[in-house]
């Protein structure tokens, strides 16, 4: 749910996600909810009470669409979780996106503009999650992390699933250094380890090269 849901055409339309959604192992759809905007302008905003800058989005247009939506999958059996995106919410992380990537239910994201949400809207929802510890001018590009997040873990979407099992964040660590041709590049050289053919000294190497990264990097993971 977005006020400018073109903002995601070029990237539902590239890579990866695209292919997904051709093979219809992903859909996304996008909702405007200034279709139940007030008055001839279909106005989503207002001024705050109390005073203060900006507008704050008001409570209607996104509590009717978010019931249409509901209403809609609800008839066709689909259980709803709501997202609200927000820098109020919980940090999105690789262990949240996997949590969301294993749900049944259809994900509703709820992208923000301008000075915030008016504060009602936060009942309506299953849970608020942030970014991070910074301001954008709107949800979208958040909900976009999300989404590649997400369905980067939901089965043939990857060419390797795999892959998603071994990177950064999944096993509470940083991903091992990775190497490809050349062997040999200005005098850098590919560890021994990864050209000695032997497996166990290689998965050894790497599992004791992410421990040594997320103690260096990142030691507020261990």
């Amino acid at each position: 749910m977005s006020l400018f849901p073109e903002i995601f055409s070029s990237f539902l339309e590239e890579s990866l996600i695209n292919r997904a959604i051709e093979q219809r192992h992903l859909q996304v759809d996008l909702v405007n909810f200034r279709r139940h905007g007030r008055g001839k302008h279909l106005q989503v905003d207002d001024t705050p009470y109390g005073g203060g800058p900006g507008m704050v989005l008001r409570v209607e247009p996104i509590a009717q669409t978010l019931a249409e939506q509901k209403e809609f999958h609800h008839a066709a059996g689909r259980e709803t979780h709501t997202v609200l995106v927000t820098p109020q919410g919980q940090p999105f992380t690789q262990k949240k996106a996997k949590q969301l990537s294993r749900r049944e239910a259809v994900l509703t994201l709820i992208c923000g503009r301008y000075e915030g949400f008016d504060e009602r809207i936060r009942s309506l929802v299953d849970e608020e999650i942030s970014g991070g510890d910074f301001i954008c001018l709107g949800g979208e590009v958040i909900a976009m992390t999300m989404i590649e997040a997400v369905s980067r873990l939901v089965p043939n979407i990857l060419g390797n699933q795999e892959s998603a099992e071994q990177e950064s964040f999944s096993q509470s660590l940083l991903e091992y250094p990775q190497y490809t041709r050349p062997a040999s590049y200005e005098g850098m050289d590919v560890p021994e380890e990864l050209i000695s053919g032997n497996h166990k000294k290689i998965a050894e190497w790497r599992k004791e090269q992410a421990l040594v990264r997320t103690k260096k990097r990142r030691p507020d993971l261990l």
